[in-house]
């Protein structure tokens, strides 16, 4: 039991950065409401329309849950911290952002790996791809991804919660993270470090580098197409993926992988915004904005038929 329990920690959020809190809020606060909007209407889309219940856009819907929910275990806190520069929090609440955080930053790794998957099987092995990826072997490597992350997530969050911690109880850091909570701790916390490490590999260098060679062989394959108009649309299918994957894996990689000691907290707090908040941005940016059936989907069953339909009624 973590005699701490009954402690607060102080979140500095950007104090650095107190000039420009306004300008920050405002930013952040719209990108929270595009973020949720944007992933929000992928979901209705995959669900109303019916060419769009491919696996592909079954994943995609998968990977706009993990988003929202992975963008609102931290803006509200973020803009909360912003507009009161800092605030309290108490154990409790800390550790189980922490573990929401990790557990849903896992799916996405998983979520993104099982992308890479299907779009392996659909431009390498064409014909075997209905047979191997049918709706419910989809939906059973969904909810793999999301209890596997979970569950990963949920033991090294008991190790670290049974740790002591001394004061100051001062987090530099908007979220409650690992390396920050370390620093607080006033016990041996080498077991809790072997443990991150450890789970590192299922969480990130797996999933990683089966990524790496899904995109390799995707790419050897693209370059066999014979025909310019084929080898267009199949990268235009995966390049909107491999954004995503690359944005999200460099700055989880850095954070992470690269050795804490010597490394600024600032710099890890701006790296870490990229995927908290940038990658669950960007994701309907990409995927509208570079996939046709998503765009004639939107045009025709968000834009087009409700508000006319809604009209009509009314006159």
């Amino acid at each position: 039991m973590n005699q701490s329990s009954g402690i607060f920690f102080l979140l500095l959020g950007f104090q650095n950065f107190h000039i420009i809190d306004i300008l920050l809020f405002d930013l952040f606060l719209w990108i929270y409401i595009f973020t949720f909007v944007g992933n929000f209407l992928i979901i209705i889309l995959v669900v109303t329309v019916p060419t769009l219940r491919s696996p592909m856009y079954v994943l995609l819907s998968q990977l706009s849950v993990c988003d929202i929910l992975l963008t609102t275990s931290i803006t509200p806190n973020l803009l909360w911290l912003l507009l009161n520069r800092g605030g309290t929090v108490s154990v409790t609440s800390c550790f189980t952002q922490f573990y929401f955080y990790g557990a849903l930053t896992g799916s996405e790794c998983y979520l993104l790996t099982v992308m890479a998957f299907d779009r392996y099987l659909a431009i390498c092995s064409p014909l075997h791809y209905v047979s191997i990826m049918d709706f419910r072997r989809c939906l059973f490597l969904s909810l793999c991804s999301w209890g596997l992350a979970f569950i990963l997530s949920l033991l090294l969050n008991l190790l670290t919660f049974n740790l002591q911690f001394c004061g100051p109880f001062v987090i530099d850091h908007y979220f409650c993270d690992l390396p920050p909570l370390l620093e607080l701790s006033c016990s041996d916390y080498k077991a809790v470090e072997l443990t991150d490490i450890i789970l590192g590999i299922p969480f990130m260098l797996l999933p990683f580098y089966f990524i790496i060679y899904s995109y390799i062989s995707i790419g050897l394959a693209i370059l066999r197409i014979s025909s310019t108009n084929g080898r267009r649309k199949a990268f235009s299918t995966c390049s909107s993926h491999l954004i995503v994957v690359c944005t999200y894996y460099v700055s989880l990689i850095i954070v992470y992988m690269v050795p804490s000691k010597g490394h600024a907290f600032n710099m890890n707090k701006i790296l870490s915004l990229l995927y908290t908040v940038g990658t669950p941005f960007s994701n309907p940016v990409v995927y509208s904005l570079r996939n046709k059936e998503i765009k004639v989907g939107l045009l025709k069953n968000i834009i087009s038929r409700i508000p006319f339909k809604t009209f009509s009624t009314a006159t």
